[in-house]
């Protein structure tokens, strides 16, 4: 037998060794067992903050401050800038869309939004009531 087939034989035996060994009942941070399916992402529903959340630090992207279920952000049209682009922020009474949004990655100002920007939720993301899975003792500025 040569040396590549001996060397393949071992690697499959080693697999199938670690397989063996992670099938034990190992329980995760979450307390179900390694080995258990997860469950489906349930869809819970986002809270509305007036007034919007508290920074954590210098230059967070603020996290969003109500439901965004029915917005639409893709090629064609965003969703946010109904509310938050220069046009319309002051009418929605909404914060507009930060300066640097209009700075390509060159430095360049741009009469538009950057499209490296575009994509609000990239950055910025809603919040659920969801009860936290670890204690957090974070205070932000």
């Amino acid at each position: 037998m040569n040396r590549s087939v001996a060397a393949m034989l071992l690697g499959l035996a080693a697999t199938g060794l670690a397989s063996a060994i992670a099938a034990e009942d190992v329980t995760s941070l979450r307390g179900r067992a390694v080995t258990d399916e997860s469950d489906p992402a349930v869809n819970k529903p986002t809270v509305a903050v007036p007034g919007g959340f508290a920074l954590g630090w210098e230059k967070q992207p603020p996290m969003i401050p109500h439901p965004i279920d029915k917005y639409s952000i893709d090629l064609r049209q965003n969703g946010c800038l109904k509310c938050h682009s220069p046009a319309t922020f002051e009418i929605a009474k909404a914060p507009k869309v930060g300066d640097s949004h209009f700075f390509d990655r060159d430095g360049v100002k741009l009469d538009h939004l950057a499209p490296r920007r575009y994509f609000c939720t990239q950055c910025h993301a809603p919040q659920t009531g969801a009860i936290p899975l670890v204690e957090n003792v974070f205070e932000g500025r």
